[in-house]
């Protein structure tokens, strides 16, 4: 049963994923279009998709399974340690939580075709670029404008239900699927301590979310997860590892996407200055719901965001996330490239540009790209909380989501006494999760408890 997506969708979908994971698709597509919407012949089509053979060609290792992973990372420190008191850590916790905030606030009214997939000839970063030019707020140093010239000139606009984080209207960081599932993140912690598997994110997911709040791979996972254990009399099923599979991929062609990424914050900062752990929480988060390059995002973005509570140099902190994936994994490869753009790049128009040539072959919300992004702008903004942002918004694709985690390590690293307060103070210490119990609530006070967390497990 497929999700919000119709099948013939889903199966389109599947194609391109099937390829991007090595297998030979040839006369596939014509074959989904010739299907239409026969049910019967699209899932004829389906299964013979997921069970097509990976290339003998192919050239990457990509396991999903986390001891697998493990032997293929390159060097990495593991755990870092720290000279920080309890003021200093309580700050990066508060740096974080407001960064993210900020970072996807800046992010959310621009999370609209034109500026994730591009239109008018344009790619998305250049409508970016047009919006804020049309508002007399370029460069960008501030939150995005409610209204610009460039929707009279250009066709564009902001994405109509978000906002209330443009420049005239914010005064909290409003409700977000970025947002919502750092709180997650951060319930899972409290309740369970490091005590939880995939199948215990599931139980999460439907004790806390309503279909309506999850997307993607999220929604076939929700829905499999629904199917795969409703008929257990156990709490558990004592084949979970088994079903485990069919959850996180059966009718799922978004297993490789940003889902996961966006997941990663509230198991890093449970596990600051421990990026091995970091990723090992983040995997069994993302092993839900995704494969391979969709684990790996998580995995490396929760150990970058980990590292940057106690590591200030950028290349190091992305360094020490790579650390955490396989280094023959196409996540790997595309970052190396990522990192090579940020170096060489002069001005922040010349980076964003050069990363969408390098990676736009991708889905706008496919994990890969996006993660270049982030990586890229962290590289090039050198320590500049405001450039930083700015850049992975700019940027383009999934410009919330980059946003969010680019804020998020930006914050752990500076601390939220560093922060510049024009993108702090209109948040007013108050976000909206539409979570029972963070609907409102303080950015300090989950700060608080996530120091709290931290605290037990790194008792």
């Amino acid at each position: 049963m497929a999700g919000w997506t119709l099948l013939d969708t889903l199966v389109q979908n599947e194609v391109v994923q099937r390829s991007e994971e090595g297998c030979d698709v040839e006369g596939y597509a014509e074959r989904v279009e010739a299907a239409g919407t026969d049910q019967e012949k699209l899932m004829a089509i389906y299964n013979e998709l997921m069970a097509l053979p990976i290339r003998s060609d192919y050239p990457y290792e990509e396991p999903s399974e986390l001891n697998e992973i493990r032997l293929l990372r390159p060097e990495g420190p593991r755990q870092i340690s720290d000279t920080l008191d309890e003021a200093q850590w309580q700050d990066k916790f508060y740096g974080a939580w407001l960064g993210r905030s900020a970072g996807c606030a800046l992010g959310k009214p621009l999370e609209a075709w034109h500026y994730m997939g591009g239109t008018g000839g344009n790619p998305g970063w250049r409508n970016v670029q047009l919006w804020f030019e049309g508002a007399d707020a370029w460069p960008i140093r501030g939150y995005t404008p409610l209204e610009s010239r460039a929707e009279k000139e250009h066709g564009l606009s902001l994405a109509s239900a978000s906002l209330k984080s443009t420049r005239e209207h914010i005064r909290f960081m409003e409700t977000d699927d970025d947002i919502r599932y750092t709180v997650l993140g951060l319930i899972m912690l409290e309740e369970r301590g490091i005590d939880f598997d995939s199948y215990d994110i599931g139980k999460l997911w439907h004790s806390r979310l309503t279909y309506r709040q999850v997307c993607t791979a999220e929604t076939q996972a929700y829905l499999n997860f629904t199917q795969a254990t409703s008929h257990q009399k156990a709490e558990r099923p004592d084949n979970w590892e088994e079903r485990k599979d069919w959850v996180r991929t059966y009718l799922n062609p978004y297993r490789e996407w940003i889902g996961a990424q966006i997941r990663a914050d509230g198991f890093a900062y449970g596990a600051a200055g421990n990026p091995e752990l970091a990723a090992d929480l983040a995997w069994r988060d993302a092993s839900f719901s995704h494969v391979k390059n969709g684990i790996y995002g998580e995995m490396f973005c929760a150990a970058m965001i980990a590292a940057a509570f106690v590591e200030s140099d950028p290349e190091r902190i992305v360094r020490i996330g790579l650390s955490e994936i396989p280094r023959n994994c196409r996540l790997a490869h595309d970052i190396e490239l990522a990192v090579s753009i940020a170096r060489e790049a002069t001005d922040q128009l010349q980076l964003v540009d050069r990363i969408w040539e390098a990676f736009k072959h991708y889905h706008p919300v496919h994990t890969n790209n996006n993660a270049a992004l982030v990586a890229a702008s962290i590289i090039f903004a050198k320590g500049d909380f405001e450039l930083a942002i700015a850049t992975s918004v700019l940027g383009g694709w999934d410009t919330d989501c980059n946003g969010a985690t680019v804020g998020s390590i930006m914050g752990a690293s500076l601390g939220a006494e560093r922060l510049p307060t024009k993108w702090t103070q209109p948040l007013n210490d108050t976000l909206y999760a539409e979570v029972s119990g963070f609907h409102p609530i303080s950015i300090s006070e989950c700060a608080k408890r996530t120091y709290e967390v931290f605290n037990k497990i790194r008792g």
